[in-house]
């Protein structure tokens, strides 16, 4: 499944990866919200953006700013027939065509080489949210954002570190270097540095390696009764397309007052309220917590809200407004192949035979 990639361009990639140059003026890099101690993702349930210092519980009470969305975990993504990004789907590719935020000014033809050219211009991400970056940088024109990464790309070729090895890669003198080099590098690195290993449920099935009854019984309730299968499938336990699960909304979400209505905000097709791309599960253990808000703890949990999403929420504690919000998220993901009820012991069951996916 992996892609092949060049060996320069990784090592470069690295570099870039945990360089806080990638930030207009907010000083955070890649790689302060992309850690390997919490499997690649952050541990919190909203990224924290320019302005978080430390990880974990420490960047949570650091000053920096919420993004409204949990972090996405990195591995596999760039590898063969993985072409879908991001929990909206922003950027896909459909029919052998990339469709994202930039139209027909796409900066590749490749959509993870696109997908890397985003979190640079994300205000609040990596764009500190100021009146001069408010009147000067935001507006609906990808001119803008050319802007932006043409000044990142100029002060990457001019570091002492990896502006010379960025050059040599890709055969290029220094002032030659653009933004393209830095995400293809960038990409690079992700490529390689977050490919998919081999798993005790991959040993298993190849090796005959060895799992305990309860992982056993977990995965045929996996690919049985539960149905977790049905969008969980292929090589990334993921179908890669867009489905409604009624979790808990934590946060202020996407669209504000504490609602995000998922792929809507990228096609603005009424069909689409409330759906996320389906999650992959490669090391699901590891990169808690779970969902597009990060609401949910346990993996134990994250495996109920697909049934039995009210058992996760008191309403009397809940506001009209989420209330209002869940009854509609719960109509959305009431039409999806829900999993039959499970049992408790079922439940750990499933989430033994997860905890197998890592590696």
């Amino acid at each position: 499944m992996a892609v092949p990639v060049v060996s320069a361009r990784h090592d470069v990639g690295r570099l870039i990866f945990a360089s806080p140059i990638m930030s207009l003026n907010g000083r955070i890099s890649c790689q302060d919200c992309h850690l390997d101690q919490f499997g690649s993702a952050d541990g919190l349930p909203n990224a924290i953006g320019v302005g978080g210092e430390g990880a974990g519980a420490a960047r949570l009470h650091s000053g920096g700013r919420i993004l409204p969305r949990n972090v996405l975990p990195f591995w596999g993504r760039g590898s063969r027939g993985f072409d879908t990004f991001f929990w909206d789907g922003r950027v896909q590719l459909v029919d052998g065509h990339v469709v994202s935020q930039f139209g027909v000014h796409a900066p590749s033809t490749d959509p993870m080489i696109v997908a890397a050219h985003l979190p640079s211009v994300e205000v609040r991400e990596m764009v500190t949210d100021t009146p001069q970056i408010r009147e000067g940088l935001m507006s609906e024109d990808v001119g803008a954002a050319a802007s932006i990464q043409s000044t990142l790309a100029s002060r990457f070729a001019a570091d002492p570190a990896i502006g010379p090895k960025l050059a040599a890669a890709y055969g290029l003198p220094r002032d030659r270097v653009s933004f393209r080099e830095v995400t293809d590098a960038l990409a690079s690195f992700i490529r390689f540095n977050f490919r998919i290993r081999p798993t005790r449920f991959e040993r298993f099935v190849h090796d005959g390696g060895p799992l305990s009854r309860r992982e056993m019984a977990g995965g045929v309730l996996f690919y049985g009764r539960g149905r977790c299968a049905a969008c969980h499938g292929g090589p990334y336990f993921s179908d890669m397309k867009f489905h409604s699960v009624a979790f808990p909304q934590a946060g202020f979400g996407k669209n504000g007052f504490g609602v995000d209505e998922g792929r809507y905000n990228t096609t603005l097709n009424p069909k689409d309220r409330f759906l996320f791309r389906t999650p992959p599960l490669y090391n699901v253990a590891k990169t808690a917590p779970y969902s597009h808000s990060g609401s949910v703890v346990r993996l134990e949990d994250a495996i109920v809200a697909h049934f039995d999403p009210l058992r996760l929420v008191d309403t009397r504690e809940m506001t009209v407004r989420e209330r209002s919000d869940l009854y509609a998220r719960l109509g959305t993901a009431s039409r999806e192949t829900l999993p039959s009820a499970l049992t408790d012991e079922e439940v750990r069951q499933l989430a033994a035979f997860l905890r197998t996916l890592s590696f």
